[in-house]
């Protein structure tokens, strides 16, 4: 009985927890329309901005020749390419061969420096310094190799071998002519130049005859663009033309043409993206706020006067002509048309002529007019819905925060009256307890009263 009477005064409880199910389920349905403005604003601000723009795409006609390297901001024309000398490191190898790597080599020092070459005259490179290397007695070819790419003098060492044996290989850990090096000896059998024992090792031209071999000369890169001449000690033209990088990978007999054209591709991409943040966004709202006949059942937001007031402010700078462009007036010029499902398709003949016409698309998705807000693009003002309804004091911001305090209240509104309830639950206990009590009493009474009257009769009977 008294699980019945509870039963029934915690009824309102189930209508409160179905109305917490309900709000929580709009936080979330508002959740999902707040990430999807950020999409949609991120899609506007990347038309926008000035890197989409700025972009370039380069072309060469001869890629085994030259090629570009990565993006490009440089502007659009055309450069002729003449690679008269591709950049090259040192390389040099040793004259004396050994059975194999365990081979000793001798004891002394080596010492590394890297500069130019002029005929047999060095000079080192400004700001560098020579390394030494330090080589002990019983150290073996593979000790030498391991030492010397140990210690950063920006030569590298490898071991070759060939039907002679094996012998060691020096190159230049980068290319340019000012990266050529020279390798002296303090060899400990005391001649430093005799091609034996650490002398073997020894590339000083016309100082070391017999010893280490110049196999290949440092070398800096040489080409013309537009008949321009250039050097590098790379193979890399890094600033030669503003904005882009030119790789050298052969010389050339015709120069290669590099073509710098704006990045269409790349608009014509984000013009698209943006278009499907849009249709995401208005098909959620559309989802969410819909009524299923079939099913007799409304979206979570169904009626929300936000979210049919967030519904017309986008479909209205769709419908409100930009004065930015004098070839685009309205959205659908550049190739971007609402349908009747509330999302914008692409149409890919318009947009691809829009394409041809840059200044112009520009001005339609990203014109600014503080002055007159008629004249900003489309991209513009859905950047700038988007700031409205995402801010601190947005239409999302304020009805999610409003809903979350429904939320709230509601718990406190159900731990209220789980308290009431609970209170009622002892007090009925505590009055069922009594009334039990009170009926035990009474029956011993009842038992009490029912035996002296059986006692009365039974004397009146014998008497």
């Amino acid at each position: 009985m008294v699980s019945q009477l509870v039963a029934l005064e915690r009824k309102p409880l189930e209508q409160m927890q179905r109305d917490a199910g309900r709000l929580q389920t709009q936080v979330s349905s508002f959740g999902r329309l707040q990430s999807l403005f950020s999409s949609l604003q991120d899609a506007a601000n990347k038309l926008t901005g000035t890197t989409l723009w700025q972009t370039s795409t380069a072309t060469s006609s001869n890629t085994g020749a030259v090629t570009v390297v990565g993006g490009s901001t440089a502007a659009p024309g055309a450069y002729a390419v003449n690679v008269t000398t591709l950049a090259a490191g040192q390389t040099a190898a040793g004259t004396a061969t050994y059975a194999d790597t365990a081979a000793t080599v001798g004891s002394g020092t080596l010492t590394l420096e890297l500069g130019s070459w002029s005929g047999s005259s060095f000079t080192a490179k400004p700001g560098s310094t020579s390394v030494t290397v330090t080589v002990a007695a019983g150290d073996t070819l593979a000790n030498l190799r391991d030492k010397i790419n140990a210690a950063g003098a920006g030569v590298t060492a490898s071991i070759v071998s060939d039907a002679s044996g094996v012998r060691l290989a020096m190159r230049s850990t980068e290319t340019g002519a000012v990266n050529a090096f020279r390798v002296t000896a303090a060899d400990d059998d005391g001649t430093n130049t005799n091609a034996t024992g650490l002398s073997a090792f020894v590339f000083d031209p016309p100082n070391a005859a017999g010893s280490m071999q110049r196999t290949q000369t440092a070398s800096d890169a040489e080409a013309t663009v537009n008949g321009i001449a250039v050097r590098s000690t790379t193979n890399e033209l890094t600033g030669v033309v503003e904005g882009l990088t030119l790789r050298l990978r052969g010389t050339t007999t015709q120069p290669a043409e590099v073509a710098v054209a704006a990045d269409r591709d790349g608009i014509a991409k984000a013009v698209r993206d943006f278009a499907e943040a849009y249709s995401n966004l208005a098909r959620s709202i559309i989802d969410q706020s819909k009524y299923d006949a079939a099913t007799k059942t409304g979206g979570p937001l169904q009626g929300d006067s936000t979210v049919n007031n967030l519904m017309d402010r986008l479909r209205a700078v769709i419908n409100t002509p930009s004065g930015a462009s004098s070839a685009f007036a309205r959205l659908s010029d550049l190739g971007l048309e609402l349908q009747r499902e509330g999302n914008l398709t692409v149409n890919s003949a318009k947009l691809d002529n829009a394409l041809r016409n840059l200044p112009e698309l520009r001005k339609a998705l990203a014109n600014s007019d503080a002055g007159n807000p008629g004249n900003d693009g489309f991209a513009r003002r859905y950047s700038q819905l988007a700031t409205q309804v995402l801010g601190v004091d947005g239409q999302l911001t304020a009805r999610t925060e409003g809903l979350r305090k429904q939320i709230t209240r509601n718990t406190e509104g159900q731990q209220r009256l789980e308290d009431r309830v609970e209170r009622f639950r002892a007090r009925l206990i505590q009055q069922y307890q009594a009334m039990d009590t009170n009926l035990s009493r009474l029956n011993a009474l009842s038992g009490y009263v029912t035996q002296q009257l059986s006692a009365m009769n039974r004397q009146q009977n014998n008497g």
